[in-house]
């Protein structure tokens, strides 16, 4: 089969679209014809090497973390699936991931696609829906109600983010560039603040939970918007200095598990058009190398980039 593989830590270079063998599923595995694959910021950074401590990949090893496609074949043991079945996967970033044409996985790896997604929508779903609602709420627990900020809410999580807690109730302030304000008020955003052009600590105050997506000063600067006993929760990003002590906050990193119930959640929201897929740019297969670089160059906003594999 084609599939993206790297051998070796490095840039984008290092990515060798090429032919390797066809994964083998195992009696309890379904092999899936990959449609669609995303690209996270995670390919790239466990790609470049900066995270090997982290994701201690064997390699040469395929990326992608998420994706959409068609069930093949099934192991004897399999009573969860059937050959023709339309599902979303998710695969671990020490796992052979889903930048190829097919992927072998597991019960707890997969969920019916919803019918009203085509592949590629349905893939931009997956892990940022997931990112979305462990941030939200099993972090920081938002309540209708409250006034939530999210910090990041152009890209694939944030986008689906103020989607979910506008839902949830909350009233949601959002940061992103200027050339996304409308984009990010159209998601249902009640405030927009476009961080070239104002500080976003002018505007707030009071606010319940902020959901960070960025780090580094942002995250510090959110701290003096907040109301005491409000959360932060965050994902790794840039480094910050932790002062939550100083304000009467809780800062708590959003830990991602893609939990089969949570993303069978996050596609359910999906299927009722409660999340609407948000697709920033849609390239061959063959130029995972050009969306990694785009990715790396912060060159991606509105939503998740994917890989058209069929």
């Amino acid at each position: 089969m084609k599939a993206v593989q790297y051998a070796r830590y490095g840039g984008p270079d290092v990515l060798d679209y090429t032919d390797i063998a066809d994964p083998v599923p195992a009696d309890d595995e379904v092999l899936i014809e990959v449609h669609a694959a995303s690209v996270a910021p995670g390919d790239w950074k466990v790609r470049s090497g900066m995270l090997q401590h982290l994701f201690p990949v064997v390699l040469p090893t395929v990326p992608g973390r998420d994706g959409a496609g068609v069930v093949v074949a099934v192991g004897p043991k399999v009573d969860y699936a059937e050959v023709g079945d339309e599902v979303c996967f998710v695969t671990q970033h020490v796992e052979q991931g889903g930048a190829a044409e097919l992927v072998a996985r597991g019960r707890h790896d997969i969920a019916p696609k919803p019918a009203n997604l085509s592949f590629t929508e349905a893939t931009t779903i997956i892990h940022a829906g997931v990112c979305a609602w462990i941030g939200l709420v099993e972090t920081a627990r938002i309540e209708a109600g409250q006034t939530v900020l999210i910090l990041g809410g152009s890209g694939s999580i944030g986008s689906l983010s103020v989607q979910l807690a506008k839902h949830l109730g909350a009233t949601v302030a959002a940061t992103c560039h200027s050339r996304n304000a409308d984009y990010v008020a159209g998601l249902g955003a009640d405030t927009v603040i476009a961080y070239d052009r104002e500080n976003f600590a002018d505007r707030l105050t009071e606010v319940d939970a902020v959901f960070d997506l960025v780090g580094g000063a942002m995250h510090e600067a959110a701290y003096g918007v907040m109301r005491k006993g409000g959360v932060i929760a965050w994902l790794i990003a840039k480094p910050f200095e932790d002062h939550s002590a100083d304000f009467g906050v809780r800062d708590v990193q959003a830990v991602i598990e893609d939990r089969p119930d949570l993303t069978a959640k996050v596609l359910d929201l999906a299927g009722q058009g409660v999340l609407r897929p948000q697709v920033a740019r849609e390239l061959p297969l063959a130029d995972c190398a050009e969306a990694h670089r785009l990715m790396e160059a912060g060159a991606i906003s509105r939503g998740r980039i994917v890989l058209k594999v069929r």
